[in-house]
């Protein structure tokens, strides 16, 4: 599989290619490969720029997360263009795109699909499984909190084996797929917390703020003028393929992996590295898929950098995306409303010195 959260589960299995045996015949990652990867790189984030105003983090962080193979849930109240970045991440991609607006009364056969009776040519019954929404490339689950939890639950094994099971039958999805969900901060009324097995499941969690007074006036101007903006297709899915192939050349020296572990196990309250804020308030620390992610995001970043080795700052850039939502804040946390992303930069900042 090729789906992000498809790799081994542990730490040391997924690091264990990367020995300095390993990372000396990595280093056949060619020029063209490198300039290759920034251009397009760099091409599908100017275009999606053209549609999506500011947010530039935000779009890096979404096209990180998609060439790992990872899924993305956004955050952030309504009106910011969250629907339209994936919009336009579909057509700048050449990907099948499906929408599912999330409710209370979804079920879980509105997602995967459901066995129908029906009747063949001779006219005897027969079974058939008619396929839900989720047999796409690109599927954007719409105010996922908005389910109940068994209808979010019917997402688990699709975002981490890329595999759809109904009635005994298993059905493998077309890769490269990818889940990027949205939910709203504010309004929680009529809204389901996502359990921590679903969060674990999701490579990013990147929180959409607000805009500066520039850009809501070019938001504004152009929702005026109704300028239609043509989308070039840069990358189709096999493409993607081959990226995540170029990617597993980028080299990853043995400190840097430990590093990636050492930040991991700094969010545990127990760890002899773990900064203040972290004993103080937190009940439970990130799980091993985020030392994996860690990896993963660092090769992007360097790649798109135009090196074909992973440094420091690679793993600490997308350190907020992949933390925040793995550590679980205990009651003091939660009774004083602490803001995780501050305590995530606590645990980058007390390694920055032993790095």
């Amino acid at each position: 599989m090729t789906n992000e959260s498809s790799t081994p589960e542990t730490v040391d299995e997924v690091t264990s290619d990367e020995s300095p045996v390993a990372a000396t015949s990595s280093t056949d990652l060619q020029d063209a490969e490198t300039q290759g990867f920034r251009e397009d790189y760099a091409r599908i984030r100017d275009a999606v720029g053209s549609v999506i105003v500011g947010q530039h983090r935000v779009i890096n962080s979404v096209l990180t997360a998609m060439f790992c193979g990872g899924n993305v849930l956004l955050e952030g109240v309504p009106g910011l263009g969250k629907t339209e970045l994936v919009k336009s991440l579909a057509r700048v991609l050449d990907l099948d795109f499906r929408r599912i607006q999330f409710t209370p009364d979804l079920m879980p056969a509105d997602i995967i699909g459901t066995n129908i009776m029906n009747t063949d040519e001779s006219g005897r019954y027969q079974f058939e499984f008619r396929r839900g929404p989720i047999f796409t490339q690109l599927l954007l689950a719409d105010e996922i909190n908005r389910a109940s939890p068994k209808t979010q639950s019917a997402l688990l094994e699709t975002m981490q084996e890329g595999t759809v099971t109904v009635g005994g039958e298993v059905s493998v999805l077309e890769q490269p797929f990818f889940v990027l969900a949205t939910q709203n901060p504010i309004e929680q009324e009529g809204t389901y917390p996502l359990p921590e097995a679903q969060l674990d499941r999701f490579m990013f969690k990147v929180v959409v703020g607000g805009l500066n007074r520039e850009e809501l006036n070019e938001v504004v101007s152009r929702t005026i003028l109704k300028r239609p903006i043509e989308l070039p297709v840069v990358l189709d899915g096999s493409a993607i393929l081959r990226i995540r192939k170029t990617l597993d050349k980028v080299v990853v020296a043995d400190p840097l992996r430990d590093y990636a572990v050492r930040l991991v196990l700094a969010t545990h309250a127990d760890n002899e590295e773990a900064p203040e804020g972290i004993r103080q308030f937190v009940r439970w620390g990130a799980s091993p898929r985020a030392a994996q992610a860690l990896i993963k995001a660092g090769r992007v970043r360097a790649l798109a950098e135009g090196r074909a080795h992973v440094a420091f700052e690679d793993i600490d850039h997308f350190a907020t995306e992949v933390l925040q939502h793995r550590v679980l804040l205990n009651y003091d946390g939660q009774a004083e409303d602490v803001d995780v992303a501050a305590l995530v930069a606590d645990c980058v900042a007390s390694l920055a010195n032993t790095a």
